[in-house]
């Protein structure tokens, strides 16, 4: 049912509306702009037919707007956010470009179908004051990631929102923050994990590419070894693109890196390296792998880490993009400064941690291994290696650049931020 009336202006609010019904905790209403209608047909009638309006009570001709914004004040708050990246071009949304779907698509779909934001604060995002923590490109995954926005905080707001996510996507928690918070700003460092096949490892020599492959301790110990020498501050303009060496923004700080323990799944011995930083440039990560593989395979010499630290260009090959997930992001100074002070909660979601771990069971791991099994990107990306040239060239560089501006296209234009 639709219903409209007009009346005086308050403030910033005109009551004048008329559109598509949406439920927002016991009452179905509906925001477009300033606008605000109710269905009073909605609500509980009494035995001679009238309608109770016993939690709202309209004022002559208008709604008491001011009602609705007590029970439902609007509040700053981050959203801890689950997400298997497959068939996503990334995280980011991408306004006007509709053939690339992305998860914020979804999420501010849910976002406004569920009540907790009005329609045309999904239109324009920067109205909630929506800001991802970490941008994360196509395919890629994300255990861990935050957003930060301003919402009515409904009743059950997050099963809400849920309810209007597909089950590849889940709010699993949500946390009151200060008013001038912001996820990317005020985000100390990142953890991606990176979940591979073991054979990616074998030396090229061996010729073991298939599920026979079972890493050993000892080559274990090398892939931590030369993960390691990442540690600290390195310069890695070779590791993105378009990124000259003496532009201060391309040295970056490692904090942990490691390989962990092999496990098989389908008959196929997987791993994981994991590495935290402060912030990573587009594709950073996956040629950091990328480079220990070549290294470990003997298509590059030990010495090419080092070298590609220094101002000389060096074509470092980019692993496949399937294995890559953002696990954690940390606030470790917002905590200090506010988890304490009595009104605001630590980010911290030991508490999750057990929903966390059981998406990434149901809906990550099993999309990496089962599209690595059935498309074989890992296989398919290793047999480049012998004819990948490890030194720059004109061409190069330029593809280098092409590939660049395609993906600024996709990705958004906050391009010196996290996004691999």
């Amino acid at each position: 049912m639709e219903m409209c009336w007009t009346g005086e202006e308050e403030g910033n609010v005109r009551y004048l509306a008329c559109g598509k019904w949406q439920k927002v905790g016991q009452m179905d209403i509906s925001f477009s702009g300033k606008e605000l209608i109710v269905d009073s047909a909605k609500q509980p009638r009494s035995d001679d037919g009238e309608n109770e309006h016993s939690a709202k009570r309209f004022k002559g001709d208008k709604y008491d707007v001011h009602e609705i914004q007590k029970k439902y004040p609007k509040k700053k708050v981050v959203l801890l956010l689950s997400y298997a990246g497959k068939g996503y071009h990334g995280m980011q949304r991408n306004v006007g470009s509709s053939q690339f779907k992305t998860i914020e698509d979804d999420l501010i779909h849910a976002l406004v179908q569920s009540g907790c934001i009005p329609e045309n604060h999904g239109e324009d995002i920067k109205k909630m004051s929506f800001q991802r923590c970490s941008r994360t490109d196509k395919g890629v995954s994300a255990a861990g990631q935050i957003v930060s926005l301003k919402v009515w905080l409904i009743d059950n707001i997050v099963e809400k929102i849920n309810d209007y996510l597909p089950s590849h996507i889940r709010i699993l928690g949500l946390k009151r923050v200060t008013g001038g918070f912001n996820s990317k700003n005020a985000c100390d460092a990142r953890t991606y994990l990176y979940m591979l096949p073991t054979f990616a490892f074998a030396h090229k020599d061996l010729d073991v590419q298939d599920e026979m492959y079972r890493l050993s301790q000892e080559t274990l110990r090398r892939v931590n070894s030369f993960l390691a020498r990442y540690k600290g501050t390195h310069n890695f303009h070779n590791f993105t693109s378009q990124k000259s060496p003496r532009n201060p923004s391309a040295k970056r700080y490692i904090m942990e890196i490691h390989c962990e323990n092999p496990f098989v799944r389908e008959g196929l011995e997987f791993t994981e390296i994991k590495v935290k930083g402060q912030s990573f440039m587009m594709h950073q990560i996956r040629k950091m792998i990328g480079l220990v593989i070549a290294v470990m395979k003997g298509y590059a010499s030990d010495s090419i880490m080092e070298r590609s630290w220094g101002e000389e260009k060096v074509d470092i090959p980019k692993a496949p993009g399937l294995g890559l997930v953002l696990e954690a992001v940390h606030f470790e100074e917002y905590n200090r400064r506010f988890g304490s002070d009595g009104l605001h909660e630590a980010l911290e979601w030991d508490g999750e941690e057990q929903s966390i771990t059981g998406f990434k069971q149901q809906y990550i791991y099993p999309t990496i291994i089962k599209t690595e099994l059935e498309e074989k990107s890992m296989l398919n990306w290793l047999n480049t290696l012998p004819i990948h040239d490890f030194d720059a060239t004109a061409s190069g560089v330029q593809l280098d650049e092409d590939n660049s501006k395609e993906n600024k296209a996709l990705e958004g234009s906050d391009v010196g931020g996290d996004s691999d």
